[in-house]
């Protein structure tokens, strides 16, 4: 068999064997299969799909392109949360540090950019001295040792979905139901986790941009897990508009330790909290979903969830102090407000427009492995259903780079519409399939 042969089979339609699968995972790991074939190999997948049994055994081979940690040792209960990937959306940075401090194990592998602005990882990296580059050695040595720990993807860890991920990211075939599922799944697998939450997007600002399709990726994910032997639970969240107000890396890291003090927009309250009552209720820590909400706002409230946020930090060689202290971070040479041009309540804040224009300032990737701006973002002044008066501040834009400020304030100035009545409140979750 040749790598030619087989992208003609999947332009064809036709099902892959567990040996051809095997086939193509070796050529691409030893690089015998270069970048352009694997990218023709994800187009034909895009146009022509792949079986669950196709989906199942590239999981399955991503997993074993590298180690596989095991904690049952030390607990049955461990949980992995996973995005698929949206504008604003800082969920796991917030989860996390709240599942620790409600005493649930967390081994978290994420990634980088998701195509619009940076990942959770590129996220961290803003925190002066965080190590997201964890050898699986280091990582299963937190993890045993705190019982929580994230990092980005290693050459120990499913390697072969950090080749194929980067790849995908500047070719525009992130957005396929089966290679999306092999990604996310692989990576709970290879963290040692039992119990899977995953936040399934679905809008404008998100990959999956129709229900149907959110439902498709959900139950795909749900089926491989359970032929793996993972328990996966989905959320299929509303992604039509930015998640909180910031949206970048530095300023989504400051926006998240704002909700860890008790300071949070409606949107992502709704989000966290529905994904941690999930995860205290699999983990047996509490019985009811208003039980396990009621908990979390406690350890908000005592400061108990930003205090380990600070521990992983400090376990990680972050600085800590950045909780307090906000100029730590990277800090934008330039700030521009954009005006409203009329009164009247926000009744929608295009995520699409919003993504493109923090790429625009460096907040996202073009460019495989090129370095992103930090600092660069959008801060969203006014939320939806916010009323707004002419000339207020709708949002502020954070750049230094000078070059396509023009089209970043057009995209932003155009994402806000407005109306003369009070919009009804978002539905931010739309169903969760278990």
């Amino acid at each position: 068999m040749n790598i030619i042969e087989l992208i003609e089979k999947k332009k064809r339609g036709k099902e892959f064997s567990f040996d051809e699968w095997k086939f193509i995972v070796d050529g691409y790991m030893n690089d015998v299969i270069p970048d352009y074939q694997m990218s023709a190999l994800f187009m034909a997948i895009y146009f022509k799909g792949m079986t669950l049994e196709e989906t199942v055994n590239l999981t399955d081979l991503t997993v074993k392109s590298g180690d596989h940690l095991d904690f049952s040792d030390i607990s049955n209960n461990f949980v992995d949360k996973h995005s698929t990937g949206g504008v604003g959306d800082k969920i796991t940075l917030i989860l996390l540090p709240i599942l620790a401090a409600a005493g649930i194990e967390c081994a978290k592998l994420s990634g980088r950019g998701l195509g619009k602005t940076g990942g959770t990882i590129d996220k961290l990296e803003s925190i002066p001295g965080f190590d997201v580059n964890l050898s699986s050695e280091k990582f299963e040595e937190l993890i045993r040792k705190n019982k929580v720990a994230i990092s980005g993807q290693t050459k120990n860890l499913t390697p072969l979905d950090g080749k194929m991920y980067a790849l995908r990211d500047i070719t525009a075939t992130i957005d396929i139901i089966p290679l999306i599922a092999v990604s996310i799944v692989s990576k709970k697998i290879a963290a040692g986790a039992n119990h899977i939450i995953l936040d399934v997007k679905c809008g404008e600002g998100a990959f999956m941009v129709d229900l149907a399709s959110a439902k498709k990726l959900a139950s795909t994910m749900r089926d491989v897990g359970k032929h793996l032997g993972r328990n996966i639970s989905c959320v299929i969240t509303n992604m039509n508009q930015p998640l909180g107000r910031a949206v970048g890396n530095a300023i989504e890291v400051i926006e998240s330790i704002e909700f860890l003090k008790g300071n949070y927009t409606n949107d992502l309250c709704d989000l966290v909290f529905e994904q941690a009552a999930l995860a205290l209720l699999k983990t047996k820590k509490r019985k009811t979903r208003e039980d396990a909400i009621s908990f979390v706002k406690e350890l908000i409230a005592s400061g108990e969830a930003l205090h380990q946020f600070g521990k992983i930090i400090e376990a990680q060689n972050g600085n800590s102090k950045v909780l307090n202290d906000y100029t730590l971070f990277p800090q934008a040479q330039n700030k521009i407000e954009i005006k409203s041009s009329q009164n009247g309540f926000v009744s929608n804040i295009s995520a699409i427009k919003v993504s493109k224009a923090c790429k625009l300032l460096g907040a996202g990737r073009i460019v495989k492995n090129a370095p992103i701006d930090l600092a660069a973002g959008v801060f969203l002044n006014k939320k939806y259903g916010e009323f707004v008066n002419k000339n207020d501040t709708i949002a502020t834009l954070y750049f230094n780079k000078e070059e396509n400020i023009e089209e970043a304030k057009q995209l932003v100035q155009t994402a806000f519409d407005f109306s003369l009545d009070k919009p009804n409140e978002q539905t931010m979750i739309y169903e969760i399939i278990e």
